[in-house]
């Protein structure tokens, strides 16, 4: 795997593809910068070395140019955040984005405007990507929340270029992904939470064979709890996945894999931070009502399991963790983890949800690595080859 280790970037121009997709105020002010901060490694490391640095990056879901996506609002905080002060280009293939690449000088670095202002890009358009390679003389990928598009910054602009590499950042995703699916240290744990089975149907099939528990959580339990017979009131299930949910428990007992299913639940009368109540088996939960979150029994069981692990794997809440109410069961889950992870275990956060979660209950400097790529993070654990990082390894 080339990354940015293997390189000087002594008098280059590096063009590095980052994700800066950050959420934005409605005075259009940076509301957290962990991308920013996160791309800062293989920036810092490339003005070091003695190069320059071209940034370019996707800011939301843009129709055509639109002023509320522009990249310049985020100029200042990049500038804050890397500690030079950075330059602007309004647009990314113009003639004066191409003079302003052309003359920056080692040390310095330039953000071009929003890459998705431009449709060739989402297209993953040739003669598009061949323009945007002409800002650089080294192709640096460290963008790991697109890696799962051929769009044409992330895949298609790498054949323009003979040296070509991972950014730290990505670097440090594929390998932290990597130790999960192909560890050699026992056992592996991964739990599983969020709303749907069917989001997840290809991780849990992939993962089966790799992990020694498979703890399952969150709305999708009510499914695997139905389809054995359980009564589960009005919570969320998806009828259709029922038998699909029987077959993963046969194959899990095929494979010698333990699967952990709640016993017990946190139930309430509507969904709703204000509803009524109460804990049920989760087999027996009333009609009228609805589970919100793991019950302590459950997380009794979980407890065990998650402190004997030396590798644990963590993709989505166990309930409704934006209220408070039914946020315990996923506060539990993150002590149990930091504690494995204090203990010597290597624990990696990932999915939008959970990362959220992580980050909200003060866990990101407590388990060993929280994935940046929601998408992309489940695209390697369904055991897909993401477009962005074969467009490297083929190099």
């Amino acid at each position: 795997m080339k990354t940015i280790e293997d390189y000087n970037f002594k008098d280059k121009k590096a063009l590095i593809r980052v994700d800066f997709n950050v959420p934005l105020n409605e005075k259009h002010e940076v509301t957290d910068a962990t991308r920013i901060e996160a791309a800062k490694p293989s920036i810092t490391k490339v003005l070091e070395d003695g190069g320059a640095v071209v940034l370019m990056s996707h800011l939301g879901r843009p129709s055509g140019v639109q002023e509320e996506f522009s990249l310049k609002h985020i100029v200042n905080k990049v500038s804050e955040v890397i500690g030079v002060q950075v330059k602007f280009a309004g647009d990314c293939v113009s003639e004066e984005a191409f003079e302003m690449s052309s003359n920056l000088k080692s040390g310095e670095v330039l953000v071009l405007e929003n890459l998705r202002f431009y449709e060739e890009e989402k297209k993953g358009d040739q003669a598009f990507a061949e323009k945007l390679a002409k800002h650089g003389d080294v192709y640096i990928n460290d963008a790991f929340g697109t890696a799962h598009r051929a769009h044409a910054s992330t895949t298609i602009v790498a054949q323009f270029f003979e040296e070509k590499c991972f950014g730290y950042l990505l670097a440090k995703e594929i390998k932290s992904l990597d130790k999960v699916l192909h560890s050699e240290e026992k056992p592996v744990t991964a739990i599983l939470g969020g709303a749907k089975v069917s989001s997840k149907i290809t991780v849990i099939e992939n993962i089966l064979p790799k992990v020694d528990n498979l703890i399952i959580g969150g709305g999708m339990a009510y499914t695997f709890i139905k389809a054995q017979g359980g009564s589960i009131g009005d919570s969320l299930v998806e009828d259709d996945k029922q038998e699909l949910a029987l077959s993963i428990l046969k194959k899990a007992k095929e494979q010698n894999t333990n699967i952990v299913l709640p016993v017990d639940c946190v139930i309430a009368d509507k969904f709703d931070a204000n509803a009524n109540k109460d804990t049920s088996a989760i087999d027996s939960i009333p009609e009228g009502w609805m589970g919100l979150d793991a019950g302590p029994k459950s997380l009794e069981n979980l407890k065990q399991v998650i402190l004997d692990s030396k590798i644990i794997l963590w993709n989505g809440p166990l309930g409704v963790f934006e209220m408070d109410a039914f946020a315990k069961g996923t506060i539990a889950v993150g002590n149990f983890v930091a504690e494995a992870t204090k203990n010597g275990a290597f624990s990696l956060v990932g999915g939008g949800d959970s990362v959220a979660a992580v980050k909200q209950f003060g866990f990101e400097d407590k388990v060993s690595y929280v994935s940046t790529g929601g998408g992309a993070m489940l695209e390697l654990l369904e055991g897909k080859s993401l477009p962005g990082i074969a467009a490297i390894e083929e190099a």
